[in-house]
């Protein structure tokens, strides 16, 4: 089950809302509904997986148990603790999602014949390993107590808006709230405005980006013209955008619904005048783990930072996928996030700020290639054809009807990828606060606009057939 279904939107939680708002009195009961609801969504895609969680989420209960009843009078057995449940955690991923990769590319330089184990993907296995990892390693440090009650820690792992792509939520950000929290009507539909907006990201931008992306991306490559390639991998930085940050406003969205708030995921990347920038900008919940589980704890800035951000760099790529250009990607933003320390960043900030986000745009966009295929051939030869090397026609029909049938919504999703959005609304909460009449005014136009948003979204999923969020494979 995806959210941006008409099976998610008006059978699952409308069912959801009316038993957690109206059927559940107590916080225990609006947990009792919550943790069933996850359970089920999960369990909808990939029922046999749900063990799988279920343990994950046990050996870090019992790990923190141990760590916070030994830390003092046996720190050797909390430190085990920690280390054992961690490498289960991360054991798991490993067998799931990267046990193959090794396994293949060891039989293939070595000519051994290790057993492939041919597992499908959990989904979102990549997500909830890294919280469960935030939870022991911050009951470990003393950021977060203790969680007493496994079926609470487990609604915090569980938890469907954003269980299964994001944002990575640390416990401490909701450790309160899983005991004591409100929904307040404002709060509510500030929520359900949100996840309209994501919804419309999706349904709308990333949709129909994606579509142009496939016809120049996965064709013929000898057929591809050089601004055919360009305006295919100019639709994917679109769609990518536009589809990562939407579940992450539909996960915020609902989660305010619900009394939780959660960490913003995405700040207008696209704006930024260096890399550096962007990944400050771009999915900062994940830069944000590596950066206090992973870069931190290695030694951070103080010691071998160019070795530890190697490393960094190295299992960000990785993390995205178990294949070559993910960590092709991953090394690609290290080397440049090493030069903008050397020396980079200091000529930029000396230039006009509008070659800074050339340069970021440019050196984005030549990464998403990287990001998109993971045929080493296909991606090399793609890249030949971006700058006219193989001797592809410079241009074709094709990209010319592509580009006059589509240039309005190019206009638009490039223009919607920009803070323009932020600028209205401070607009109308500045109007709204003037007097009452002008309050009553903007609310009854989120209300409007909100229905219409509905209405639109609904009408481009009822004809759509089943598409799933990219970040679904991570």
């Amino acid at each position: 089950m995806v959210f941006s279904s008409l099976v998610f939107i008006y059978v699952f939680l409308t069912i959801t809302l009316i038993l957690y708002f109206f059927a559940a009195k107590s916080i225990r009961q609006k947990n009792v509904v919550l943790l069933l609801a996850s359970l089920f969504f999960y369990a909808w895609g990939e029922p046999k997986w749900i063990i799988l969680m279920l343990i994950s989420t046990a050996v870090e209960y019992y790990g923190a148990i141990i760590v916070d009843q030994y830390r003092e009078e046996n720190p050797a057995l909390a430190k085990a603790a920690l280390g054992v449940s961690v490498s289960v955690a991360l054991g798991f991923l490993f067998i799931f999602k990267y046990f193959d990769f090794f396994a293949f590319n060891f039989n293939s330089t070595f000519h051994t014949d290790i057993k492939l184990l041919g597992f499908t993907l959990p989904i979102g296995i990549s997500f909830y390993t890294f919280q469960t990892i935030t939870y022991i390693v911050d009951v470990y440090r003393r950021k977060a107590e203790v969680q007493r009650s496994y079926f609470r820690l487990l609604l915090y792992v569980s938890m469907f808006p954003q269980l299964i792509a994001g944002p990575i939520v640390k416990y401490v950000d909701v450790e309160k709230q899983l005991t004591a929290r409100s929904t307040t009507g404002k709060k509510a539909g500030n929520g359900a405005y949100r996840f309209l907006i994501g919804l419309s990201k999706k349904a709308i931008f990333a949709n129909v980006a994606g579509d142009i992306a496939t016809q120049f991306l996965d064709g013929n490559l000898k057929e591809l013209s050089v601004v055919g390639a360009w305006i295919g991998i100019l639709a994917y930085t679109l769609q990518i955008y536009y589809d990562f940050s939407a579940y992450s406003d539909m996960a915020i969205g609902l989660g305010k619904i619900f009394g939780f708030d959660y960490p913003e995921n995405f700040n207008y990347p696209y704006i930024s005048k260096s890399i550096t920038e962007f990944w400050k900008r771009w999915h900062i919940s994940l830069t944000t783990f590596f950066r206090e589980y992973l870069y931190i704890p290695l030694g951070g800035n103080r010691k071998h930072h160019v070795m530890n951000l190697l490393i960094v760099w190295a299992f960000t790529g990785l993390w995205h996928g178990a294949a070559w250009n993910f960590i092709l990607w991953g090394l690609y933003y290290y080397v440049l996030i090493v030069l903008e320390r050397l020396f980079l960043s200091d000529f930029l900030e000396r230039k006009p700020a509008v070659l800074g986000h050339i340069y970021t745009l440019f050196f984005v966009i030549i990464g998403w290639v990287f990001f998109y295929f993971d045929d080493m051939e296909r991606l090399k030869s793609f890249f030949w054809i971006m700058f006219g090397i193989n001797g592809n026609p410079f241009t074709n029909i094709t990209d010319k009807a592509v580009f006059v049938n589509h240039l309005l919504f190019f206009i638009v999703a490039i223009i919607a990828a920009t803070p323009v959005s932020r600028i209205i609304k401070r607009y109308f909460l500045k109007l709204s606060r003037t007097n009452e009449t002008w309050s009553l005014v903007c609310d009854g136009a989120l209300i409007v606009s909100g229905l219409f948003l509905l209405f639109i979204n609904t009408a481009a999923l009822v004809g759509s057939t089943y598409n799933p969020f990219l970040y679904f494979r991570f």
